[in-house]
């Protein structure tokens, strides 16, 4: 069974998945490039995203589930400001529609949290 397969009703992962392979191709093409600060730290942090929303899966509770995904929000956050870099120095490399993925797996994560915060409540 694939990843695909396992997880194909749950979109958080699927995204997280496909956005931590586009993120391993960027950061070896900036190692190409011998970007190799940059590429590492987009490399960690774009795939610690899903990372902890895998980890999240198997929280222990609510508040903990919720605290797996801050991570992962935080982590989200930090890539961006790393791709930000990269869009914007004239020396790096387009990093492509990859903003545009991060952009929707924030909101994902947002709406997941808030959700979850919200039922947890009641």
């Amino acid at each position: 069974m694939t990843f695909n397969e396992k997880y194909k009703d749950n979109i958080l992962l699927l995204k997280s998945f496909a956005f931590s392979l586009a993120i391993i191709d960027y950061a070896e093409q900036l190692e190409g490039q011998r970007k190799y600060v940059l590429a590492s730290q987009i490399l960690k942090s774009g795939t610690s995203i899903g990372a902890n929303s895998k980890e999240a899966q198997n929280a222990e509770s609510k508040a903990d589930f919720i605290h797996k995904l801050k991570i992962a929000l935080k982590e989200a956050d930090e890539t961006e400001y790393w791709l930000w870099l990269c869009e914007t120095h004239p020396s790096y490399p387009p990093c492509g529609g990859l903003l545009d993925a991060l952009s929707e797996l924030i909101r994902i994560l947002n709406k997941i949290i808030s959700t979850t915060r919200i039922s947890s409540s009641k």
